[in-house]
C-alpha cells in the first residue's frame, strides 16, 4: 500500500554517523523541526555489491541535495557496528569510506516493517507450523519527505536494480516548483521548463506548444 500523501512514521531509530557516533534519528522530526526535505533511501545490506555504488552516488550528489535544503539519510537493517566497519573500508575494497551522511541501523526492522519494505513472508507446512521465507532485508526503497513530514514520493526497486540519483533531484525540483508557484509539472519536466496550471485550458495550451 502506498504511503504517498501520508505523514512519515513518527519513530526514532538508531543510526551511525561517519565519525562513529551512535545517533537516534526521527525522519519526521528531521523534516518538520528543521524545516527541510528529507531523502531516505534503504538498501539491502552492507558489504554487498550494488549497495556501495548507490551510497557513493548519493555522496557525490550531496551538495546538490544540500542546495535544495534536503537532508540525505541512508538506511539498512545492519547494526551500527557493521555500518562503522563499512565506513572504514576503502572504496577500492568495496567500502563506503568518504560517505558523510548518517545511516539508519534498523536492526529490529521496526521502521522497515511499518513501511512494508522487508523481503519476508510466512508460509505453513502440512502440520500448520509457520515457515519463514525471504531474505529478511529491505528492498531498495526511497522516500522523499517534505517540510511538513508528508511523503511526496516513494519508490521501491528490486534488489538487483540500482537507483538513478538524478531523478530524485528532478523530483525535488518539481515538488518545490509546485510549492512555490502552485503549478503542476508535466511529463519529463526539469527546472527551467514550462509548467502548467491545473486546468484543461492550460493542458491544451501546453500540448499545443510542446508537440514532438
Amino acid at each position: 500500500m502506498s504511503l504517498v500523501g501520508k505523514k512519515f512514521p513518527n519513530i526514532e531509530i538508531d543510526a551511525m554517523s561517519e565519525m562513529g557516533d551512535d545517533l537516534r534519528i526521527n525522519i519526521f522530526e528531521e523534516a518538520t523541526k528543521n524545516e527541510q526535505k528529507v531523502l531516505l533511501f534503504w538498501y539491502p545490506k552492507d558489504f554487498t555489491f550494488v549497495c556501495p555504488t548507490e551510497l557513493h552516488a548519493f555522496q557525490e550528489a550531496l551538495g546538490e541535495f544540500e542546495k535544495r535544503n534536503t537532508k540525505v539519510i541512508g538506511a539498512s537493517c545492519d547494526t551500527n557496528e557493521v555500518h562503522f566497519a563499512w565506513l572504514n573500508t576503502a572504496k577500492e575494497n568495496g567500502g563506503i569510506e568518504g560517505v558523510t551522511y548518517p545511516i539508519l541501523a534498523d536492526t529490529h526492522r521496526q521502521l522497515a516493517n511499518i513501511l512494508g519494505i522487508v523481503d519476508q513472508d510466512f508460509e505453513y507446512d502440512a502440520e500448520g507450523n509457520e515457515i519463514f521465507t525471504g531474505s529478511n532485508v529491505t528492498y531498495r526503497a526511497t522516500y522523499l519527505v517534505d517540510e511538513t513530514g508528508k511523503i511526496f514520493h516513494e519508490a521501491v526497486n528490486d534488489m538487483p536494480l540500482g537507483r538513478n540519483v538524478k531523478e530524485f533531484l528532478r523530483l525535488i525540483d518539481a515538488y518545490t516548483h509546485v510549492q512555490k508557484h502552485g503549478e503542476v509539472c508535466p511529463a519529463n519536466w526539469e527546472e527551467g521548463k514550462d509548467a502548467m496550471q491545473a486546468n484543461r485550458a492550460s493542458t491544451a495550451e501546453y500540448l499545443a506548444n510542446h508537440q514532438n
